[in-house]
């Protein structure tokens, strides 16, 4: 009996970002039918992340080899596995769809992929599967972590890094919350990220150092009485440092790394800390948390729709020249999203 294969983006080995595009090359991998609980995707669109570079250093215990990379996957419904219909009856072949992935198993960055169904967000006509390829990784840290924080009106959130990936849709959901926005970027990238909808944007490059940012934004609040929410997405010396620009009672979300908490004196500041992991909703969630996925994607596409929120997809490669674009992540200054495209139509 035959296996049928198709095209893939294959990592043969663990590899650091400018090694990449030695380790990754074209192939075949094969077509996998989706077991219970599984619907397979014909891909037509990858967002790419910083996550995908970053795993890919060291791999997974997870991982088989040749392993195939790409977390953010929109495309069309192509198969359907056994139970799917009693947990998601909405789901038929030939829909377009979008979700992010589990990081254990074999990515989009191929013609197919089998997912778990659970996962998987409807994609609205009006959005376009490029368009909502962007959105998982990315919006929905941004999203949750702001959902954590309790972002809205009368609040000031400061943003780290607001022209990227993850701070730029934080800008602008923190703006559509009615938050007050304070985010970081370098001098070209500041007109982009007010356009967003920053209020303020803090020059990172001249002020120099992390506790200098945490400074600064604590002196643009009212009576210099600090920021009700952070977002910090760089590192545990950046978060550590931004726990100084917290007002009483203050939050902050965290994606590059821990705070060290022995930085603030105890019962002070009272700060509530947040952790964002999107892929540990397969590794370490339930079911349940696995359809959270799928309820803020579809919560983000519905705010694409209506115009609402930009995807901000600035750049779209082909499967040969992903990966170049990892190795342009890993220099730190990417801005907006993006997207491989696998089919034409996306």
């Amino acid at each position: 009996m035959t296996t049928a294969s198709q095209t893939a983006l294959l990592l043969d080995r663990p590899a650091q970002p400018a090694e990449l595009a030695d380790a990754l090359r074209l192939g075949q991998a094969p077509v996998v039918e989706p077991g219970a609980g599984q619907v397979r995707l014909r891909v037509a669109a990858v967002g790419l992340n910083p996550v995908d570079w970053k795993v890919a250093r060291a791999g997974s215990d997870a991982w088989t080899w040749p392993h195939v990379l790409g977390l953010d996957v929109a495309g069309t419904v192509d198969a359907v596995g056994p139970g799917v219909s009693e947990a998601r009856p909405d789901l038929e072949p030939g829909q377009r769809v979008a979700l992010h992935h589990d990081l254990r198993a074999p990515g989009g960055l191929q013609e197919t992929v089998v997912v778990d169904a659970l996962a998987v967000a409807h994609v609205p006509d009006a959005v376009s599967l490029a368009d909502a390829a962007a959105l998982p990784c990315a919006g929905m840290t941004a999203y949750q972590a702001l959902v954590r924080l309790h972002a809205g009106e009368e609040q000031t959130v400061l943003v780290t890094a607001g022209a990227g990936g993850v701070g730029g849709y934080a800008v602008q959901l923190a703006r559509l919350m009615g938050a007050r926005v304070i985010a970081t970027a370098s001098p070209e990238k500041a007109d982009s990220v007010r356009a967003l909808g920053a209020d303020e944007v803090l020059d990172y490059r001249a002020l120099g150092s992390p506790e200098a940012v945490a400074r600064a934004a604590r002196a643009l609040t009212p009576d210099v009485r600090g920021v009700d929410g952070v977002l910090d997405v760089l590192s545990s010396e950046s978060a550590t440092a931004n726990l100084g620009a917290l007002a009483f009672n203050g939050g902050l979300a965290y994606v590059g790394g821990r705070p060290d908490l022995s930085a603030v004196p105890g019962f002070t500041v009272s700060p509530s800390l947040h952790e964002v992991s999107l892929g540990a909703a397969y590794s370490a969630g339930t079911s349940r948390d696995r359809l959270v996925l799928a309820v803020m994607l579809t919560s983000l596409l519905g705010m694409v729709e209506s115009g609402d929120l930009d995807p901000r997809v600035t750049t779209r490669v082909d499967l040969a020249d992903v990966p170049a674009a990892f190795e342009a992540f890993a220099s730190g200054h990417a801005m907006g999203k993006t997207v491989a495209v696998l089919a034409p139509s996306a």
